[in-house]
């Protein structure tokens, strides 16, 4: 072994306690045999422990630098082979469960958060609405209120580790003796046992039980949305203060219109007739499917449809779409246009079709394929069209 353990560790002669044990950890998840397998890695690990044990002892430490022995000839204990875990070496020296005692545990704690789903219609989305919910939770045990003990009773101190809820392990390895402090298993770390829990808890000091709450979504929401309802959770054990509930919103399809962001889109049929003569219909709006009377809104607008208007044309209503969940935006309504072509005549129809197609000299029409990609003039007048 070096027999210089500064240099094994890498400190300068004057390195404090915690100059030490920073070198030494560094050192020690280096080498450690839990984390190294290399052959040397092990007498590289008791080389560095034996450097930490002498210079950690302020004895030894004033003995070696002195030019003596700080085992006094010998005794020492290293190697002897590693007696503990990695895990147990870091709390021993650096995790603070030696002689740190945590003490008993609350029986009494915080409760799970829960998660529910809600489906809504796509208008209640939109402009929120208020439910009554079943919620399957744990509540507070009302027979014990909470305590855990039947009525009459109460819980006792744990005589195995007499309430401090914790017992102590002791190992002996080549740095000496290893004391770590474990929670009780007798009391499960709480230092009391409850001899007669309460029959309807069984001594958890809560109950399952379905409860109705009242949850307000405001609008704006989307699929996939969390409502957080603070404190609307579980109960947590021992009647502990309650976790949160959330609601998570599912939308589900809507007959006419699709959502996109905060703007809806829907298609409207329009005859071939109506197209090419132009006409005026009358579009219902998503507020259309409130059923409520308390307020006033605009449930449905007329569109013009110009005359020569062609299958795919789009009409945007501003300001008609999804209002924003986080401001005062609102989307739009997009509109497409979609000409349908009669599929049934009858003789008078077709006849006179065939005389509006010879007046149009539309009776053999060419066929002609339009370009793939329009040019500047084209997507201007279509942009024009659209307005």
């Amino acid at each position: 072994m070096n027999p210089d353990p500064y240099a094994i560790l890498g400190v300068d002669r004057d390195a404090d306690a915690d100059a030490l044990k920073k070198a030494y950890r560094k050192l020690a998840r280096q080498y450690h045999p839990d984390v190294n397998s290399d052959p040397g890695a092990q007498e590289k690990f008791k080389e560095v422990s034996a450097a930490y044990e002498i210079l950690s002892d302020p004895e030894k430490r004033r003995v070696y630098d002195l030019g003596g022995d700080p085992f006094g000839g010998g005794a020492g204990g290293f190697g002897q082979g590693a007696g503990f875990s990695f895990t147990d070496i870091m709390d021993a020296f650096f995790g603070g469960q030696q002689g740190a005692s945590r003490g008993p545990r609350s029986r009494m704690r915080r409760g799970q958060d829960a998660l529910v789903r809600l489906d809504l219609e796509l208008a209640e989305a939109a402009f929120g609405v208020t439910r009554e919910l079943k919620v399957d939770t744990a509540v507070v045990c009302t027979t014990c209120d909470g305590s855990g003990a039947a009525e009459g009773s109460r819980p006792v101190t744990c005589e195995t580790c007499h309430g401090r809820g914790e017992v102590q392990h002791v190992q002996r390895s080549f740095l000496g003796e290893i004391r770590t402090l474990r929670p009780c298993a007798a009391c499960r770390g709480y230092g009391e046992i409850i001899p007669d829990p309460c029959r309807d808890c069984a001594g958890d000091g809560r109950v399952r039980s379905r409860r109705a709450l009242t949850v307000k979504i405001p609008g704006g929401v989307d699929t996939g949305t969390r409502v957080q309802l603070t404190g609307e959770g579980e109960v947590g054990p021992g009647g502990g203060p309650s976790g949160d509930l959330y609601v998570e919103v599912q939308v589900l399809p809507h007959k006419t219109y699709t959502r996109e962001g905060l703007n809806l889109h829907c298609t409207v049929p329009v005859p071939m007739t109506a197209a090419a003569l132009g006409t005026s219909i009358t579009l219902p709006l998503l507020e259309a499917d409130l059923d409520t009377e308390e307020i006033s809104v605009e449930r449905e607008v007329p569109i013009d449809i110009r005359p020569g208007t062609q299958s795919g044309t789009q009409q945007v209503l501003r300001g008609r779409g999804v209002p924003s969940l986080r401001s005062q935006a609102r989307g739009d309504v997009v509109v497409t246009i979609e000409v349908e072509t009669p599929t049934k005549l009858d003789e008078r129809q077709e006849e006179l079709l065939r005389e509006l197609a010879s007046l149009r000299n539309e009776e053999n029409p060419e066929g002609r394929a339009l370009p793939a990609h329009k040019g500047l003039f084209g997507r201007m007048k279509d942009a024009f069209n659209q307005k």
